[in-house]
């Protein structure tokens, strides 16, 4: 009894740290549009610093995975969940490393003016933080239709994300002047695009973490 109630401890404290995680990167996603939107060189740079309290994290999680399967011992179901979190960890990580990626561009294009007003951009972006935010939960839940129905929304990114690019590559043929500032916002939707598939990813982990069977998500 005293060594489950030891790794239900680190079990506690893993998903902690999980959820902590997300709502930094959540944050920084967040920031990360609103720079853009406003031009924000300073609130750029405070992501890209922030960035580094998510990385500690994710070493952390690493970390308290690795001494609680030293120490604990666990077995099975309890296996496959530590597992899992090792490798949501490294995605919710570089999911933030996307969000750091867009405010590098925003500084890099920081005195040109925007070549089109942000809408799609911004829809896509909030889809990825709900998948970001539900993937957590599904895995604290252990809920397999919520993982399920996280990959699903993946489809909705990858149709705006070829609707930016469609309007984005006509912008260019019309004017190549606007190829530099089309492709930097094209380098966004990318990021935004690729924090989707991450979650994608984490919602596969879940499906293995609660079946043992590993099985790609393809919508």
């Amino acid at each position: 009894m005293k060594i489950r109630s030891l790794l239900d401890k680190d079990l506690q404290k893993i998903q902690e740290h999980l959820l902590e995680m997300e709502h930094l990167t959540e944050v920084a996603i967040d920031r990360a549009i609103e720079a853009l939107k406003n031009r924000d060189d300073q609130l750029a740079q405070r992501i890209i610093d922030d960035d580094e309290k998510i990385n500690k994290l994710r070493y952390k999680v690493e970390k308290l995975c690795v001494t609680t399967i030293a120490t604990q011992q666990p077995m099975a179901s309890d296996l496959r969940t530590i597992f899992a979190a090792t490798h949501i960890a490294v995605e919710v990580e570089r999911m933030a490393d996307h969000a750091s990626g867009i405010a590098t561009l925003v500084m890099r294009m920081s005195d040109q003016p925007l070549l089109k007003p942000l809408i799609d951009v911004p829809r896509m972006a909030e889809i990825a933080k709900s998948m970001l935010r539900d993937s957590i939960q599904a895995f604290i839940d252990g809920d397999l239709e919520l993982a399920k129905q996280i990959a699903a929304r993946d489809d909705e990114i990858d149709q705006l994300y070829d609707q930016i690019l469609r309007e984005l590559l006509t912008y260019m043929i019309e004017d190549p002047r606007n190829i530099q500032r089309a492709t930097y916002l094209l380098w966004v939707a990318h990021g935004l695009e690729r924090i989707g598939d991450r979650a994608t990813n984490i919602s596969e982990r879940i499906i293995f973490m609660e079946t043992g069977e590993f099985k790609e998500l393809d919508f």
